[in-house]
């Protein structure tokens, strides 16, 4: 069942902006052993309940996706623990999105981050190929 965010309440206002505007959220995979591997990454929201995510090449989160997809996906807390938000859903790598470069709002969201890092939208498509798409079903918070 796909996410429904209730904009009507506050909470869900909240979420939408944290959605819309945060530059980071931390990916939590499952490994063999079946210890939680947190990672944070760069995201874009999409279509209401999926998040778009670009990783490097052979990584452990890629590998653990493929074996176990069911994720869970947080924001930072603020400096007391509040405003916590906690996603659960499924990953899937998506090759058929294709590179960064082919998705502008991507683009538009960490072009500065991009400069930051001393690279360029096609160097960090070149780096981070490979795209993974997280349909959320679930969120807890407060």
């Amino acid at each position: 069942m796909a996410l429904q965010i209730d904009t009507s309440t506050e909470f869900g206002r909240r979420i939408q902006r944290r959605l819309r505007d945060e530059p980071v959220i931390w990916l939590t995979t499952v490994d063999g052993k079946g210890a939680p591997q947190p990672s944070p990454v760069w995201f874009l929201w999409q279509e209401g309940d999926t998040l778009l995510i670009y990783s490097q090449p052979d990584k452990p989160k890629l590998r653990n996706i493929a074996a176990r997809p069911r994720v869970a996906l947080s924001f930072n807390t603020d400096a007391v623990g509040d405003d916590m938000v906690v996603f659960a859903g499924t990953a899937e790598i998506v090759p058929q999105i294709g590179p960064a470069t082919g998705v502008p709002a991507y683009i538009a969201k960490y072009e500065t981050g991009m400069a930051n890092l001393n690279s360029t939208p096609d160097q960090f498509a070149t780096e981070y190929s490979v795209p993974i798409r997280v349909t959320l079903d679930r969120v807890r918070g407060f």
